[in-house]
């Protein structure tokens, strides 16, 4: 029983930071039924889920939004809902007859969650665009990187997940709990232009105090020092670097056998920086990435290899916590944060879009009779599954 056990959420289908929201939804117990679109609805095997991680632990229902019948039934679920999250470009939902207007009329307690790029309004609320613009005009995407190469854009988790999703899931939270003292919902803005701004605010810091510098690769903490990088061993592979307090600065030059070395005594002398990367890159490719593993593991230097996408379940850190799992034969990882007392967890692998549509119907006050008049809307010859289609 996850801490938001009790909680229902509608998820409208999307794509990247919609779906993880939703995730980090049902991990923490929420009951997230996600509304998939009806064209997506071919049928499949309940005991051989997609794969699809960021889809785990709801039910779904493939609705025609473009239907008023599909509206309705949208409708009707928002009545008992606790939030409702969606990606579309804004005006998307007010078209469909799904905006919050319609939604606080059934329901005046809705969150109203909106994940979008750009926002909802200004300049460029109705372009198109993906992670990496977001977080370039964000300021986020400009910094990293080594000196005198381009920006190096990491991955899509700054502006999809961390700017994005993870910030539309704390929106909705907060959204509840306030609903929860008022009696009345609210829209959530979520935009990962925000969200990715709202991560550099440290860097904002920094450059006022005048300890960063716009010379990307040259600062503390973007591969400009010796003592915060990545470095590759005599085997090929790599290890990470993070001594940067004193303390732990001391135990790096001491197991690397540079403690008397008078050139790494200044550590934080800039102009020394790139002349003691290089030669404590010559240390660390005497030694294979096990070799120094041996050497730094579980010390204060604040060490550890750098790992494959495939490695981490098999690490004995990662196993004694139980960071990641298997479901339906997919190694993924556990539900986070972790709670004492109200217990997160997996609520069950993907399903396919449609799957749940009866249930799901049924939860929604619709009778045997209503659920029959829906299926005879159409005919689907092509679905192998017991399932309803709305369109």
């Amino acid at each position: 029983m996850g801490p938001l056990q009790g909680i229902r959420v509608i998820e409208l289908q999307g794509i990247g930071p919609g779906p993880f929201c939703g995730m980090m939804l049902s991990d923490m117990g929420a009951e997230v039924i996600r509304i998939d679109r009806a064209g997506n609805v071919t049928g499949g095997d309940s005991d051989n889920p997609p794969i699809d991680v960021l889809a785990r632990g709801r039910s779904s229902i493939g609705v025609d939004l473009k239907n008023p019948e599909g509206v309705e039934v949208v409708l009707r679920l928002v009545e008992t809902a606790d939030a409702l999250i969606e990606g579309f470009r804004p005006g998307v939902m007010e078209r469909l007859g799904l905006g919050p207007e319609e939604c606080f009329a059934r329901n005046p307690r809705l969150v109203f969650g909106r994940m979008t790029g750009w926002g909802q309004e200004g300049p460029y609320a109705m372009a198109a665009g993906h992670d990496i613009n977001y977080i370039a005009l964000a300021g986020a995407l400009e910094p990293i990187g080594r000196n005198g190469e381009a920006p190096l854009p990491p991955l899509n988790l700054v502006g999809d997940f961390g700017g994005g999703g993870m910030l539309l899931a704390f929106g909705v939270a907060c959204g509840i709990v306030e609903a929860q003292r008022s009696g009345q919902g609210q829209v959530v803005d979520a935009a990962m232009v925000d969200g990715a701004a709202t991560l550099m605010a440290m860097f904002h810091s920094m450059r006022a105090l005048g300890v960063w510098n716009d010379e990307r690769g040259t600062n503390l903490l973007d591969t400009g020092s010796h003592f915060y990088d990545v470095y590759e061993c005599s085997d090929g592979k790599y290890i990470s670097i993070g001594s940067i307090e004193p303390q732990f600065y001391s135990e790096l030059l001491r197991l690397t056998e540079l403690e008397q070395d008078e050139a790494f005594a200044s550590q934080m002398t800039r102009t020394s920086w790139p002349e003691l990367k290089e030669r404590i890159s010559e240390v660390f490719r005497t030694k294979s990435r096990d070799e120094w593993c041996e050497i730094m593991d579980a010390t204060d230097v604040c060490f550890a290899p750098v790992l494959t996408l495939a490695a981490p379940p098999q690490h004995t850190h990662n196993q004694h916590r139980g960071v990641f799992s298997e479901v339906a034969g997919v190694s993924q990882p556990n539900p986070s944060p972790r709670f004492s007392r109200t217990i997160e967890a997996i609520e069950g692998p993907p399903s396919h879009p449609g799957q749940d549509t009866d249930e799901v119907l049924r939860s929604a006050g619709y009778d045997a009779d209503d659920i029959v008049k829906l299926r005879d809307a159409v005919s689907y010859t092509h679905l192998t599954l017991p399932t309803i289609l709305l369109v």
